[in-house]
């Protein structure tokens, strides 16, 4: 079933979600479905599946020349998309970016999900790796998420890259696309950010994801600005519990977020992270209660490969 038929079948009633992370290389799935088990308790609808890019490595060889390797810390997407559907009997959402792929690599793994009964699909142009100064697409690759999307909206038409493909069968994606209630970093200011996600929505995005957030004025005051804008489709949260004190410093750098200072003051009297963890989940328990008083349609938690502190936070929601 697609996202957005999920929403609406919920009449109103916030439901809950998560994003996972796949397992790193060499590890076993088991390991997901140990975090998944205990989430489903609460019933989620569907599940997002984190997509990880290639990195490239450096070795040194005899006589002192330097090899570069690509590996890929992460793999194994669109396995765990149908490994989940069919453990679970639950929809998958995975993630599709534009770094690391050609456009060919692209419409072969649209395929490949639609293939499996996978109906939705997360756009993203994905981080620049870590190697590189700023994001970079593939030879003949996307730069941009409205231009994967362009894609997609044009299977879903029939329309495939080879031409001569005049009767191909239509694919059906559900298509999500990222919110950024902080603003998008390479974005000159919100107003800006807002045009480009309203052309998104215009191509044919159904609903939209958020960054995570820490303070829900920032999250309701974007979705205004998104309605003001005259996009109507959904705005789904995402949210995190802080968990480590490294966190701190870290999340604000890597997603360009703020941590109100109520939360940082809170986090910062915190002599480890075991107290820590408590603060934060204390305050996502918060979060969560307003965001579900305002109606959002679902929570959706990054659960950042742990699923303990989310557990607890559902436990007190649904």
């Amino acid at each position: 079933m697609k996202v957005v038929d999920h929403l609406k079948n919920a009449n109103g009633k916030t439901l809950f979600t998560i994003e996972i992370l796949p397992p790193l290389k060499g590890e076993n799935i088991k390991s997901l479905f140990n975090n998944i088990d205990p989430l489903m308790e609460f019933k989620p609808p569907f599940i997002d599946v984190t997509y990880h890019r290639e990195e490239y490595v450096y070795r040194k060889k005899d006589g002192g020349l330097l090899e570069k390797i690509t590996t890929r810390k992460r793999p194994g997407t669109v396995g765990i998309c149908a490994a989940i559907q069919n453990h679970y009997k639950v929809d998958t959402v995975p993630h599709i970016i534009c770094g690391g792929f050609s456009k060919e690599e692209t419409e072969n793994a649209l395929i490949d999900l639609h293939f499996l009964g996978v109906d939705n699909v997360l756009l993203l142009q994905g981080d620049a790796i870590k190697s590189e100064s700023k994001f970079v697409p593939e030879p003949d690759g996307h730069r941009y998420a409205s231009d994967l999307l362009g894609q997609v909206v044009n299977m879903n038409m029939g329309v495939y890259l080879d031409d001569e493909l005049t009767t191909a069968a239509p694919t059906n994606f559900c298509i999500g696309v990222a919110g950024y209630p902080e603003k998008h970093f390479n974005a000159p200011n919100l107003k800006a950010d807002l045009k480009y996600l309203k052309l998104k929505v215009e191509m044919g995005a159904q609903y939209i994801v958020t960054q995570m957030f820490f303070d829900n004025k920032k999250y309701f005051e974007f979705v205004d600005k998104c309605r003001e804008a005259g996009i109507e489709v959904p705005i789904i949260p995402g949210i995190k519990p802080l968990t480590g004190k490294g966190q701190l410093t870290v999340l604000p750098k890597t997603f360009h977020i703020d941590i109100p200072e109520e939360l940082s003051d809170e986090a910062e009297k915190c002599k480890d992270n075991t107290a820590l963890k408590e603060v934060g989940i204390q305050w996502c328990i918060q979060q969560s209660k307003e965001l579900i008083q305002k109606g959002v349609p679902t929570l959706h938690f990054y659960s950042m490969g742990k699923s303990d502190p989310i557990y607890r936070i559902a436990k007190e929601l649904f």
